[in-house]
């Protein structure tokens, strides 16, 4: 009887129970009249009054009038049922309306959903589903009117003025058609005629907005506006192609409501969070891909290390490290022939798909609610995601939000240049448009300033703006070319007020160290590196994640290798090799700077650097075996003979060499093919010098008994191991 079309947009927002769809199969006839008396009667005080949406409230009224008729013939029959149950002991309900009563305990759940949806949803989203709504309200009237139809209202013993009323909304259900209030109607339009300003070009005048949103739409303070923003980018987020208007409009709406707040409200504290340095919590189902965790909990192995957002496309290039196609993409156009996170020189520029990875991404979206359904004539999880890339409209509102906010950077109050900072750093959460024209607009200086700020709100607000701005390729160099902007960054992750300002700070010199030119400048601001070593001591997971990211990059620049050494971070890389979370890029960095015989000699000196790789080649992920031979290849290739020794002697050694030969990757084959070749040179070596007696270590297997015994003199067969030729 009801179309389950109803609750295709509805469940995005509210998700409806499963009574909605499933009538009751185990109440007698009297527990089903007091269940569906109970339930009516329940969603005519809940809805009545002042609980009616601000929108579709004649739509509402109606369908409410209508339930308030059948709970007067609940109520009734409930009566007539409890005096024949007391005389004769059972029901005397017709089974015919029996199953109707079941059909109206479906039709009641509808109602509840549609009129709970109406009453969370925004001012401006009802509006923007005017049609639809109306539509969802018109098809819970053809309902009841089906449902009125078969009623068996002749067989029921019921007074003359309940069967008057129910015949007469059966006669005013026949006749029911859609309803569009024309007010409302009104008020959409107007919206859009508002967003069409943007898009051809001019600003809707402060006037015009004044009586749209205060006057009309009652939206009178900056806390309704953050309101309604929030609520259209979760539609955003959930958007699945079956909801008018797209999500590419919606960014206008957001846009939009985004500049008449500040238009409108300037700069006063919208909310009490402001004042504890954290801005409102995003609802549940809202997700915005803000890099270094200002977005929730995004898994970092999904994330693109040029862009930093989730991976729509991950492909693999030469170096096995995987991207997003569009990031790399643009990497390579740029004349790049370099990997850049490793460094390395690129085989080839073939993007081989991460289907592996990319499954991975699609099952977490699905378990936090994020689309990534097939659509049709194109790639399903890279469609999904540009359906809410920026308009026009929505490009020229920011630009002139933008604008508001850098001339309060520049000439505002505190409060108000802590506010616009945090919306600067709300601004370039997303979009490589918003974050070139907020650098282009000027926000950079204005926001260096206030990194050295007293004030720690500003302070992190600040640090984390210059953080999504620097994702922008364009704007790396205006931040290192900004007069005294890294030393203050370096600043705020050595001395910054919170805990996030220094993770932020750290990640930003990530993104900033992703420019090969930049890494050595970083590597020799005053105190960056023993910073981040610091951090990745120290730090939490978060941000001994960032350090050790940071520390990659600059160990892929050689003149680096000197200040790495003196600054502790090899000492901090080599004691990050047993912490979960970092391991792998801790060993990769190990690997670039034993490279070099200063770094060779570094790391062969300390301690637990031997122990930490081979724990690393049995335990670690497939990138940290790899990482970790590569590390004890180069060590023993420049970390002279007490180097070797050290590492040949590695407790089970050989079986973790022969392993990786069969099971690691193309990279770690050949890594270990090099180092078993080393080893085997060694064993011969030993062998001459004791008159050819096969002193050595048996290859498959050399425990620290099997090479005790070894060097007291013992004789030992020696196994050699098959090294293939990649």
């Amino acid at each position: 009887m009801a179309s389950a079309a109803i609750f295709s947009s509805l469940r995005r927002q509210r998700s409806p129970s499963l009574e909605a769809f499933l009538a009751p199969v185990d109440l007698t006839d009297v527990g089903l009249l007091q269940t569906l008396t109970a339930l009516s009667s329940e969603l005519i005080s809940t809805f009545s009054g002042k609980r009616l949406p601000f929108y579709q409230r004649k739509n509402c009224k109606s369908l409410l009038r209508k339930l308030q008729v059948f709970s007067v013939l609940l109520e009734c029959l409930l009566e007539n049922n409890n005096r024949s149950s007391s005389r004769r002991g059972s029901s005397d309900l017709p089974f015919t309306a029996f199953l109707c009563f079941k059909e109206l305990y479906l039709l009641l759940y509808r109602s509840k959903i549609l009129l709970d949806y109406c009453s969370h949803s925004s001012k401006l989203w009802l509006l923007l589903q005017n049609h639809s709504i109306s539509g969802h309200f018109h098809d819970l009237n053809q309902e009841i009117s089906t449902l009125l139809d078969v009623f068996p209202l002749k067989k029921l013993n019921l007074p003359e003025d309940v069967r008057e009323q129910v015949q007469l909304l059966q006669k005013q259900a026949r006749k029911s058609k859609l309803f569009v209030d024309k007010h409302d109607e009104m008020l959409r339009l107007k919206l859009f005629s508002l967003l069409n300003e943007f898009e051809n070009g001019g600003v809707p005048d402060s006037a015009q907005l004044y009586s749209y949103f205060v006057e009309k739409l009652g939206i009178c303070s900056p806390r309704s506006c953050r309101v309604e923003i929030e609520f259209l980018e979760e539609q955003i987020v959930n958007h699945e192609g079956d909801i008018e208007p797209t999500a590419s409009v919606l960014n206008g709406f957001v846009a939009l409501v985004r500049y008449s707040r500040f238009l409108l409200f300037g700069f006063e504290e919208d909310d009490i969070g402001l004042r504890f340095g954290k801005h409102k919590k995003p609802k549940k189902g809202l997700i915005s891909q803000e890099i270094a965790d200002t977005f929730i909990s995004v898994p970092k192995d999904f994330c693109c290390p040029i862009s930093l957002d989730l991976m729509r496309d991950p492909v693999i290039v030469a170096t096995g490290q995987t991207y997003d196609r569009a990031s790399i993409s643009r990497w390579m156009e740029e004349g790049h022939c370099t990997c850049p996170k490793t460094g390395q020189l690129l085989d080839h520029t073939r993007l081989v798909p991460n289907r592996a990875l990319r499954n991975l991404i699609m099952q977490w979206c699905a378990a936090h609610k994020i689309p990534y359904d097939p659509l049709e004539g194109g790639d399903p999880f890279v469609e999904c995601f540009a359906a809410a890339s920026p308009s026009k409209a929505a490009l020229e509102a920011n630009k002139a939000t933008a604008a508001l906010l850098i001339k309060q950077l520049e000439n505002g109050t505190q409060i108000a240049k802590t506010i616009a900072a945090r919306e600067i750093r709300l601004l370039a959460k997303t979009g490589k448009e918003n974050r070139a024209h907020i650098a282009e607009a000027g926000a950079i200086p204005h926001l260096k300033n206030l990194l050295a700020s007293p004030d720690a709100v500003a302070q992190e607000n600040s640090v984390t703006a210059m953080l999504n701005l620097s994702i922008f390729d364009k704007n790396k160099g205006r931040i290192m070319d900004d007069v005294g902007c890294l030393a203050l960054i370096v600043g705020v992750l050595r001395f910054g007020h919170t805990t996030e300002a220094r993770e932020n700070a750290a990640a930003t010199l990530f993104s900033l160290s992703a420019v090969h030119d930049y890494k050595k400048q970083i590597a020799k601001a005053d105190g960056a590196v023993e910073a981040l070593a610091g951090l990745l001591r120290e730090g939490s997971p978060r941000g001994k994640k960032d350090a050790v990211t940071a520390l990659f990059n600059l160990s892929t620049h050689t003149e680096n290798c000197a200040r790495m050494i003196e600054s502790g971070a090899v000492t901090a890389l080599v004691g990050a090799l047993g912490s979960e979370g970092v391991a792998e890029e801790a060993a990769g960095a190990l690997a670039l700077i034993v490279r070099q015989p200063i770094g060779a000699t570094a790391v062969g000196n300390e301690e637990m650097a031997v122990a930490g790789l081979i724990g690393m080649m049995r335990c670690g992920t497939p990138r940290g075996k790899e990482n970790a031979v590569a590390a004890l290849l180069e060590l023993c290739r420049g970390g002279g003979a007490a180097a070797t020794e050290r590492v040949l002697k590695a407790p089970s050694l050989a079986s973790l060499l022969q392993t990786l030969l069969f099971t690691g990757t193309k990279r770690a084959r050949r890594k270990a093919a090099s180092l078993a070749r080393v080893f085997q040179r060694c064993e011969h070596a030993a062998s001459m010098h004791y008159g050819g007696l096969g002193v050595g270590y048996a290859f498959a297997g050399n425990s620290g008994a099997a090479r005790d015994s070894t060097f007291a003199g013992d004789v030992s067969v020696s196994m050699s191991i098959s090294v293939p030729v990649l």
